[in-house]
């Protein structure tokens, strides 16, 4: 099936190759005015470092480390597969794929890859990832949940060769609030 050809192909790349991007996240809900938060990250796989809001985020595969400049404070944890998600969306792909309804549409140079679990109870109305259809770079996700829509808008996203640091490492003044189990 070519949709699963495509969206196999994009998951390997993001575990394969090192991505950076800035973006903006816009959160919209029927009530409320959207807000927009720009960022930057550095992902590959799971590993990701992430700047928005000042606050500087990381994940070694292994500990997420929060970094938080106003009060000089890094907090260490061992965080559970949701707040992973929260953190990398794109991590949401690779978790929806086995319990939802893939559609695919080509539309000009793009793919749109729309997810819909087939089960509604998990929270998740709709998840569409937009690709650049010539080299899988991932555009823009928008994640439907209930009332909430959020959409990631990568600027500029390419693949970078270069060896990240997954880790924040402090001065030593920062307070560091350790909170692995």
């Amino acid at each position: 099936m070519i949709i699963l050809t495509i969206l196999s192909s994009f998951l390997s790349n993001l575990e394969t190759k090192t991505l950076q991007s800035a973006f903006t996240v816009t959160v919209a809900e029927e009530v409320n005015a959207p807000m927009n938060f720009p960022g930057e990250i550095v992902m590959q796989g799971d590993k990701f470092r992430l700047t928005m809001m000042a606050i500087e985020a990381a994940y070694d595969g292994k500990t997420m480390y929060m970094y938080n400049p106003d009060v000089d404070e890094l907090t260490l944890s061992n965080p559970d597969e949701q707040e992973l998600l929260q953190a990398n969306p794109f991590l949401y792909a690779k978790a929806l794929v086995d319990v939802c309804n893939i559609v695919e549409k080509t539309s000009g140079d793009n793919t749109l890859i729309t997810l819909t679990p087939k089960d509604q109870s998990i929270g998740i109305n709709r998840f569409v990832l937009k690709l650049r259809t010539a080299d899988l770079m991932p555009l823009s996700i928008e994640l439907k949940e209930g009332k909430k829509m959020t959409t990631l808008k990568l600027k500029e996203p390419k693949f970078v060769s270069a060896s990240q640091k997954w880790e924040i490492t402090p001065d030593k003044n920062t307070y560091i609030n350790d909170l692995r189990f």
